[in-house]
């Protein structure tokens, strides 16, 4: 029998542009979510990842260039597509009036869940998010995770093909990231599309297929994080420590020898080859190389 044929992306963009008068935001974004898969737009502060996520949800048009979600093209057809889109922004909107069983009660009705369905539907978005005990707390009474976690829920209430999520855990402590993190894997085990804009390296190294390195509004890497670091940054990098004076030294002698650096506070990463830069082997500690390390290389951010 012939294989079937492959589905459709669930994103798909094109040659994007969006201005705000003399700035352009996103220039000339190509963009592809395949069925199934996690994506991640990786990106300094003011690369375009929020203004790509305005345009998919329809909450900014584009001034040029093709978007398509889950098949309908944008806007025209934006409606049908947040039917069947769960939506995560980047700023806490929950209606701190209402319980948090009342929150995801009234987006059944949003979404037009049936009313046969909709007490099963708010009972399983609070079993994901493990807010069960929680269904009767005002959202002013719960922490910042937990508000984080009622937000993917009330994304998901209506079962969607597709989930977007804005900087999902900006702002957390690191243990309620890693409880975001795994429910967020939990999604993509399930089969569910997920686009989610980041700039935590290691989000992106552990929850997605694939990203996309944006820097100035377009996109200047795409692929596997392990891949991309093959190609941009090599198996090892190189690390000495010291003064700025020794480190301009390193940074001379590797770029003779045609290798990229990067500077962290009092520190210069000599990037791939497997041997340190001349003359600086006692110095040197050796590590992986990792997305970081091409995250900083192509957008230019400056980490100390």
């Amino acid at each position: 029998m012939p294989d079937a044929p492959a589905a459709p992306p669930a994103i798909r963009l094109a040659g994007v542009i969006k201005r705000f008068g003399d700035i352009t935001a996103v220039n000339g974004l190509d963009l592809e979510v395949p069925d199934g898969a996690c994506v991640g737009l990786l990106g300094p502060n003011g690369a375009g990842k929020s203004t790509t996520m305005r345009m998919l949800t329809a909450q900014a048009i584009a001034d040029e260039g093709h978007l398509e979600v889950l098949g309908f093209r944008l806007p025209g057809d934006s409606k049908q597509a947040r039917a069947q889109c769960g939506v995560v922004p980047q700023l806490d909107n929950l209606d701190v009036t209402l319980t948090v069983e009342q929150n995801l009660l009234v987006f059944t009705y949003l979404y037009r869940i049936p009313a046969r369905d909709r007490r099963a539907a708010v009972e399983r978005a609070l079993e994901i998010a493990r807010l069960t005990d929680r269904r009767g707390a005002k959202v002013d009474q719960l922490s910042g995770g937990m508000r984080r976690r009622l937000l993917i829920a009330r994304a998901l209430v209506h079962r969607p093909r597709l989930v977007m999520l804005d900087e999902p855990t900006v702002g957390l402590d690191p243990q309620v990231r890693q409880e975001l993190w795994a429910l967020i894997d939990g999604l993509r085990q399930d089969g569910v599309s997920i686009l989610m804009s980041t700039h935590y390296i290691e989000e992106a190294e552990r929850l997605c297929d694939t990203v996309t390195i944006m820097a100035k509004g377009a996109a200047v890497a795409s692929g596997v994080p392990s891949e991309l670091v093959r190609e941009h940054a090599g198996e090892r990098a190189w690390e000495v420590y010291g003064p700025p004076a020794t480190l301009e030294q390193v940074e001379a002698v590797a770029q003779g020898e045609g290798r990229p650096t990067r500077r962290t506070g009092t520190s210069v990463t000599v990037l791939g080859g497997d041997a340190p830069p001349a003359g600086y082997e006692d110095a040197c500690q050796r590590r992986e190389s990792n997305l970081e390390d091409v995250f900083v290389l192509l957008t230019g951010e400056e980490v100390s």
